[in-house]
């Protein structure tokens, strides 16, 4: 029998088939980086130079997430990609627009160039909205125009248009220059996908913004929501807090499994190494009833194809040969990770070549110097009112577990010598100090539910802006947390009775580390407990303290512009005019 040469042999394998949906007993052989031949046969038809024993476990196309962003986790790529080989991750889609929003178009350009020695692969989505809403709302460091968006096109690792997140305004007459390249973009090209961002979005308006193009959306929805999406021709991905039951059962009983994948969005660096990444969404989707077959497609083959990413996704001859081999796929046990068909990572194997390709690229120097605000003194924080005594009433955001929205209520707050009496109030102050040096506004809101009941939280990782935010029920702890953020040159600082609790530097544009994970990890983890400590009750309270200031999310939020009515996309004052109570 004619034998063929390969460059490397899996034998025995339980293999799984995307096509079928099933696994099958073979031997896979690889040949220049490509799948060759999958011989469920075992007819030893071909011959390696390499040969792994794989009886006993399960092969399955290397994991792919369409819909992410690497600064969520707060670590450079190299150091992320080296955790997210670990877990079995082979190729992401990174919008990098948090660094966008930091520095421009440039901001975009070394992130792409920091990840060039990735040991997994680092597609991109093009920054669609930097600002998240527009200059009026909200400063930024960078702003992204129609010629950039137009520019990173032609970049061969870039996939698709990143979430269009100011989703009310693009529906209505407007200048956006996310209008204008997305005119431009469906006459040239018709299949390149533009990610959409459009929280509770229904009927025509859902229509009006399908018509321009948007067809995908991975943001938290009601079952309504998730229906009209799905009757519409949209792609959906499943992230971390749509994935329930519920959902899971609706799209089995209507049998739209090719329409949605799974995705993590933003995933931080203490859950990163402790839970891990797209496989812990497989595991959990696993424990929900979905079967193992169905939920290795979702997380491989439908992202593949939503990103025309035609050559990866699936174990057959011609594909990419990422893979990974697994000793249980009930628990979704990852024992090795291959790239390219080459081994970036082996679970009980430490040291040199472990999910690298070579060290780390570093951020320019600027990058280090990033936060040009001055330390700022404990009269910040009183808020000026127009009368020298008696109650207003005034907005607030009302944050609830369970969600990353806010709620905005009414409260009656007593104002004293013509300055808004907030401590006691059962509320906390919350102000954002542009830092960019563009004016050094700052913008103040009040903030209750189920946030920290006393000292302070600062950090310059805040949604989208990225400008500093600190909240809390003092002005000293304030002022302390506030100083410490612009001392450290960006990061998080929790306070409390005149001392720093836990604190994690970010350095990095003000939003990430140049630390190993692990580190990174350890450090946001003391952040969170000290949150927590503090009175915070939430299942996220780092994401949910961060989007504070994204005025791209329901349903009132601050800015350093002031407090964003996100539906109506304008800022409102504090005080509610109208409704002020008689002096006392």
């Amino acid at each position: 029998m004619e034998t063929e040469r390969a460059d490397f042999l899996v034998r025995g394998a339980k293999v799984y088939n995307s096509y079928f949906k099933k696994f099958v007993p073979a031997d896979v052989s690889v040949s220049g980086g490509k799948f060759l031949y999958i011989d469920s046969r075992r007819s030893g038809a071909v011959e390696a130079d390499e040969t792994v024993d794989a009886e006993g476990l399960y092969m399955v196309p290397g994991l792919i997430d369409i819909h992410m962003h690497i600064e969520s986790s707060m670590l450079t790529p190299g150091a992320f990609c080296r955790r997210l080989a670990e877990c079995g991750v082979t190729t992401i889609v990174s919008e990098p627009h948090e660094m966008a929003n930091v520095n421009g178009m440039q901001g975009v350009l070394d992130m792409i160039r920091a990840g060039e020695n990735s040991p997994v692969d680092i597609f991109y989505g093009i920054p669609s909205c930097v600002p998240s809403t527009s200059p009026e709302l909200e400063t930024t460091g960078g702003i992204i125009t129609c010629e950039e968006m137009e520019g990173l096109k032609e970049n061969p690792w870039v996939a698709c248009v990143g979430e269009v997140m100011n989703y009310r305004t693009i529906i209505r007459e407007n200048q956006l220059e996310i209008t204008r390249f997305l005119k431009q973009l469906r006459e040239k090209d018709r299949i390149f996908p533009i990610e959409g961002h459009c929280p509770a979005l229904l009927d025509l308006d859902l229509a009006k913004f399908l018509y321009l193009g948007i067809n995908g959306d991975h943001t938290e929805h009601s079952m309504e929501e998730l229906e009209q999406r799905f009757a519409n021709g949209m792609f959906m991905e499943i992230q971390e807090k749509m994935l329930r039951r519920e959902v899971l059962d609706y799209i089995r009983e209507h049998g739209l499994e090719e329409h949605f994948c799974f995705v993590t969005d933003d995933v931080m660096a203490d859950t990163l190494c402790i839970q891990g990444h797209l496989d812990a969404l497989v595991r959990r989707a696993m424990e929900l009833g979905m079967p193992a077959e169905q939920a290795v497609y979702n997380a491989s083959f439908t992202p593949a194809r939503r990103m025309n990413l035609l050559d990866r996704g699936a174990i057959a001859p011609g594909k990419i040969a990422d893979f990974l081999l697994l000793s249980d796929l009930d628990t979704f046990a990852v024992s090795a990770t291959y790239k390219n068909g080459k081994c970036i990572w082996r679970r009980g194997q430490d040291g040199a070549g472990q999910a690298s390709r070579g060290q780390d690229i570093r951020f320019p120097e600027p990058y280090y110097h990033s936060i040009h605000l001055e330390f700022q003194e404990q009269s910040r924080f009183e808020v000026p009112m127009e009368s020298d005594s008696g109650t207003v009433m005034v907005r607030v955001m009302e944050i609830k577990d369970g969600s990353t929205k806010t709620k905005e209520i009414i409260m009656e707050m007593p104002v004293r010598d013509g300055f808004l009496k907030w401590e006691g109030s059962g509320c906390l102050l919350a102000a954002v100090f542009e830092r960019y040096g563009k004016g050094q506004a700052v913008g103040y809101g009040l903030v209750t539910g189920d946030c920290h009941k006393r000292g302070a939280v600062a950090t310059s990782y805040a949604h989208d802006c990225h400008n500093i935010l600190v909240a809390g029920a003092n002005p000293a702890d304030m002022k302390l947390a506030l100083n410490r953020v612009i001392e450290m040159q960006g990061g998080m600082a929790a306070a409390d009775g005149g001392r720093i609790q836990a604190e994690l530097p970010l350095p990095v544009g003000g939003i990430l580390s140049d630390r190993p994970a692990k580190e990174v990890g350890a450090g946001l983890a003391r952040v969170r407990e000290a949150m927590t400590g503090l009175g915070y009750r939430h299942y996220n309270p780092i994401m949910s303290f961060c989007t504070l200031t994204l005025p791209a999310s329901p349903a009132l939020k601050l800015t350093d512009k002031g407090l964003i009515d996100v539906k109506a996309c304008k800022i409102v004052p504090l005080k509610v005019e109208g409704q002020r109570t008689q002096p006392q």
